[in-house]
């Protein structure tokens, strides 16, 4: 079979598109080439892709191209920086919900046949309001596209999501909301419940930095939690919100686990074992988390995997916790989008703007990344995932679990009893 069969066979009637796209077939010829399958390990990983419950267990849904008339116009009556950012994130967000890139936006979901993505949908800090933000635009999109992709409360809404051969989105987000007021540890966490009663299920302890809750992976003091994220933890897990450690520094994660009664997750990240990385979390860490319950997930990110950069990076690093920890404890979180073929054209329309500060959330070490990035690794190509998958041995059981069985699971965890406090 040549390499167009083949490419033809993995966007075949289960992951068929509204009309050809060639960044999606672009990517789809990385990944067979990286890969090699045979013409039978390429029909049963599809077969068994488009079967299973897939849950990017940390990503972002398909993103629109911002429009640059739209830009330049703000540019040119003054708006600030935060501004404009502010106004590119809505575009590339919620600009699916327009024709024609509503389209793309449901061939790109069709294309990875994923039914549940752990939706970034709080920006990286401690203020609410810059949660609810980002959480209002997703919350609007899946308003206005709820017949294709919804925004699910539950684990049972996943399950549904899959039956109905519908999309969800399970918010998570980048922080812990705190009132900044310093009054008392009750009151500083008074907004954890209310972005639970919006739909956030998932947050990040710490970002890269820093902050009141701990140490993030960029902080070389390493100096793990403090008190008000040993209380940040307690009430995450009251509350049902499963407790995130991806950006966290090692000893924060150790301290997390050890702290937490319920399972906490890396939810995307890598196995410093096979590639040392400040993202990565080393062999104590993840059997930390693994004894907790929860899973440690694969990201797509080519600096954090090390070595080829490409999918079989990737796949080295699921193989090594699968065999070390069981394959109940590692899940997939890409930590990419699908970007719009139109984005490429639109950034070389949008007016350059003056250099601008790094925001303190987004700090990195010297070489920690560098913004390379590897076609086979596109969040398009999930169904190679899963032929990669079965080209490394793993039973379908096992690759199941790390599809999506994993998350359900711990999903389900977070929210056990919860009704009955």
């Amino acid at each position: 079979m040549n390499r167009r069969e083949l490419v033809g066979l993995s966007l075949g009637a289960a992951f068929q598109l509204s009309t050809p796209n060639l960044q999606i077939q672009q990517a789809r010829e990385a990944a067979l080439a990286v890969l090699n399958p045979s013409r039978q390990q390429l029909e049963h990983g599809l077969a068994l892709h488009a079967d299973s419950l897939v849950v990017d267990s940390y990503g972002f849904s398909p993103r629109s191209a911002p429009d640059p008339d739209v830009l330049r116009r703000a540019i040119e009556t003054g708006a600030s920086s935060s501004e404009l950012d502010d106004l590119t994130e809505e575009m590339r967000v919620a600009g699916c919900v327009a024709s024609p890139a509503r389209n793309e936006y449901m061939d790109a979901w069709n294309a990875a046949g994923v039914t549940c993505i752990l939706e970034s949908a709080g920006e990286e800090g401690q203020d609410p309001m810059r949660l609810i933000k980002r959480m209002a635009r997703f919350t609007y999109v899946t308003d206005m596209l709820r017949d294709f992709v919804h925004k699910a409360v539950t684990p049972d809404d996943i399950a549904a999501a899959k039956k109905q051969k519908r999309r969800c989105l399970y918010f998570t987000g980048n922080g812990v909301p705190l009132t900044q007021r310093w009054e008392s540890v009750e009151d500083e966490l008074s907004y954890v419940r209310v972005l639970f009663q919006l739909g956030m299920r998932m947050l990040h302890v710490t970002y890269n930095r820093r902050n009141m809750l701990g140490d993030g992976c960029a902080e070389p003091a390493n100096g793990g939690l403090s008190d008000l994220g040993r209380a940040a933890i307690a009430e995450m897990n009251r509350v049902g919100i499963i407790v995130d450690v991806a950006h966290s520094g090692w000893r924060t994660s150790l301290e997390a686990a050890k702290t937490s009664r319920r399972p906490i997750v890396a939810s995307h990240s890598a196995a410093v074992a096979v590639h040392h990385h400040i993202r990565g979390k080393p062999d104590e860490v993840v059997r930390a988390i693994a004894d907790t319950g929860g899973y440690v997930g694969i990201c797509c990110i080519p600096p954090f995997l090390g070595r080829s950069r490409d999918l079989n990076a990737m796949l080295d690093h699921i193989d090594h916790i699968a065999k070390r920890f069981g394959a109940g404890h590692v899940a997939i979180g890409t930590d990419i989008a699908y970007n719009s073929r139109r984005q490429e054209a639109a950034n070389r329309e949008i007016p350059r703007r003056p250099p601008a500060r790094t925001r303190f959330e987004y700090f990195w070490p010297s070489g920690a990344l560098d913004g390379q990035r590897h076609a086979s690794l596109s969040w398009s190509n999930w169904p190679m995932f899963t032929v990669g998958l079965v080209m490394r041995g793993h039973s379908d059981d096992d690759i199941r679990k790390i599809l999506g069985g994993n998350v359900l699971r711990v999903a389900r965890a977070a929210l056990a009893g919860i009704a009955q406090q």
